[in-house]
């Protein structure tokens, strides 16, 4: 996975969610670092589409639990966009 697409998705997530770098780890959960609620994932969908320019399905949330999670889904889902 390109790390330049990491390191963007963990600054977004930095700035939006206002927390700490360290805390954003591949294991760490997703829900408990950035403490969210159903509308912080409505924010985090708007942000991944604006930042990717990917469409995300509110469904596809239920299988992204940890970042590393996350930074597959984003890298799968432009890449995919990227072939179209």
């Amino acid at each position: 996975m390109d790390s330049n697409i990491i390191q963007k998705i963990n600054n977004l997530l930095i700035e939006e969610f206002e927390v700490e770098a360290e805390s954003i780890t591949p294991d760490a959960t997703l829900k408990e670092v950035l403490d969210l609620d159903s509308l912080d994932y409505i924010d985090l969908i708007a942000i991944t589409e604006s930042n990717f320019g990917c469409k995300v399905k509110p469904e596809d949330f239920n299988s992204i639990a940890t970042f590393r999670d996350f930074y597959n889904y984003i890298d799968a889902h432009t890449k995919v966009k990227e072939l179209i």
